[in-house]
């Protein structure tokens, strides 16, 4: 679900003149006096842990929400879960939230769960079973709950939607509500897409203007996951492109003065990236009240996952062009570990754990800790501070067949020495040394270490970003994954992210 404000605006929220917000019809509480203004989910994507897809998010009570389906097999799919955070980095896991259990006419194929709060009741639509024809029972329920975190149940003992109107499969539903009001449920998989009103029990189907129930908005290229938002009186409809369990899944987005459409694809605005991660789509948008910040959730593939159902939620920073139009999304890769966790991090040797807003380790010849990343050229950051005069302590990048061993894989490492040394070389389970330069390294220090690859050029920076340590060309490795290393010390990690060079 979407939201919107009559007069967006970015920076701090100045709580006592928001007391109360209009959030797509809904009053509601800003989550702090502190927007959360990031460029990405600085403290790491995934945000949070397992395999989940389709998320969807609201705010209540000062807290943000979301809703995912959780990604495994059809039979499997009988639950829900929902995680909650005052501020976007710190997660709390809610399971069980809605199950088959409280709805008796739901064995499988629990999907998309669309959340929204009128008449003092929290209300969760979703679909299940993943019928193929109306013959079958089925389609797009609606539960409801006293809390945000449930337990919700099947509020009206059937499903809402049943069957297959203009071509629509009856799953990936979404549910705004208007500035003026009136709540509307866009929904549809097959490659058709269609909008309902929703009655103000938000339990029952209205009618439009001409008596019909059903209006189909199928814009070119829909295949699924419809999704709405307003901003500045105009109506953005997004959706899902392409297979779900291929790397092409993407979103794009059409534009209208009206709810109901017509909507003209514009564009994509979501996609792969072959460095980052693959089959990103099915997502929500989540405006920050009082705001005119913007955030794009969805799931993805880790690009080492070959298991249709591996995917996890994310989100990065969405914005508008002067015109309203969506510019591409970046899919951003960062992690300050504010959230104390290593999610989405695969350590080889040492001991690891996150903490303090670090990556922490003790001293191993050669322990490392990998993102799971395929950047050819780049800029890759990271805070680091070595513990001990002896050994170094760096980034590693280009990294493929990595293992547990002092030089068990094959790649280039640059790191700092408490000895007082800058030093680049590479690994192919042997080591090589390709440039060293003295440096005043204190251990317990943090700094700040830059590499630059570009093509066989690797530049080296320590603190000073404007000239390097170690300048050299070398043509070994052209692309691999990006993370972290110790020899021979402890060390702390902070502040890391890749982007593209």
């Amino acid at each position: 679900m979407g939201w919107n404000v009559a007069a967006p605006r970015r920076g701090k929220i100045l709580a006592a003149a928001l007391a109360v917000l209009l959030i797509g019809g809904v009053a509601t509480a800003p989550p702090s006096e502190a927007a959360p203004d990031y460029s990405t989910a600085e403290a790491g994507n995934p945000f949070v842990d397992g395999w989940y897809a389709d998320p969807d998010v609201a705010v209540y009570n000062n807290t943000y929400w979301v809703f995912p389906t959780s990604s495994r097999p059809y039979e499997e799919q009988t639950y829900l879960d929902a995680f909650s955070s005052p501020d976007l980095i710190n997660w709390t896991k809610h399971p069980n939230v809605l199950t088959t259990a409280n709805v008796s006419w739901a064995h499988k194929a629990v999907w998309a769960p669309a959340p929204v709060q009128r008449n003092g009741k929290y209300y969760l639509y979703f679909a299940a079973n993943d019928i193929q024809s109306n013959s079958e029972l089925g389609g797009i329920g609606v539960a409801v709950a006293d809390r945000p975190e449930g337990p919700y149940t099947d509020a009206i003992g059937r499903p809402l939607i049943s069957q297959f109107v203009n071509g629509a499969q009856p799953i990936d539903q979404d549910v705004f509500i208007d500035s003026d009001g009136q709540a509307y449920m866009y929904y549809g998989g097959w490659r058709h897409a269609n909008v309902v009103k929703l009655n103000t029990d938000m339990t029952s189907l209205g009618r439009f203007d001409d008596g019909t129930t059903y209006k189909e908005i199928t814009p070119s290229n829909y295949t699924e996951g419809a999704q709405m938002l307003k901003r500045n009186g105009k109506y953005y409809l997004m959706w899902s492109e392409d297979y779900w369990g291929g790397p092409n899944y993407s979103v794009s987005y059409a534009m209208s003065d009206s709810p109901t459409g017509p909507f003209t694809r514009i564009g994509k605005v979501l996609s792969q990236d072959p460095a980052v991660a693959r089959g990103s789509g099915h997502n929500s948008v989540l405006n920050i009240p009082g705001t005119d910040i913007w955030y794009i959730v969805y799931h993805r593939r880790p690009l080492s996952r070959t298991d249709i159902n591996h995917r996890q939620i994310s989100y990065d920073r969405m914005y508008f062009n002067a015109d309203g139009t969506i510019q591409p999304v970046t899919m951003k890769v960062k992690d300050n570990f504010q959230d104390r966790n290593a999610v989405g991090w695969t350590t080889y040797g040492g001991s690891w754990s996150a903490s303090s807003s670090r990556y922490d380790t003790s001293a191993s010849f050669g322990g490392k800790a990998l993102l799971d990343t395929n950047f050819s050229n780049f800029v890759h950051d990271a805070d680091v501070i070595t513990k001990s005069a002896n050994g170094d302590s760096g980034v590693v990048f280009r990294v493929s067949q990595p293992a547990t061993g002092t030089d068990s894989y094959r790649g280039y490492y640059a790191g700092i020495s408490g000895s007082g040394r800058v030093l680049l070389g590479k690994a192919d389970n042997n080591w090589t040394q390709l440039a060293s330069v003295p440096m005043i390294i204190r251990p317990g220090t943090s700094y700040r270490l830059r590499v630059e690859a570009v093509g066989s050029s690797i530049k080296v920076y320590v603190d000073d970003m404007s000239t390097p340590k170690i300048v050299t060309s070398d043509t070994s490795f052209t692309s691999g994954a990006n993370g972290v290393r110790v020899f021979n010390t402890a060390a702390s990690f902070d502040n890391i992210s890749i982007t593209h060079r």
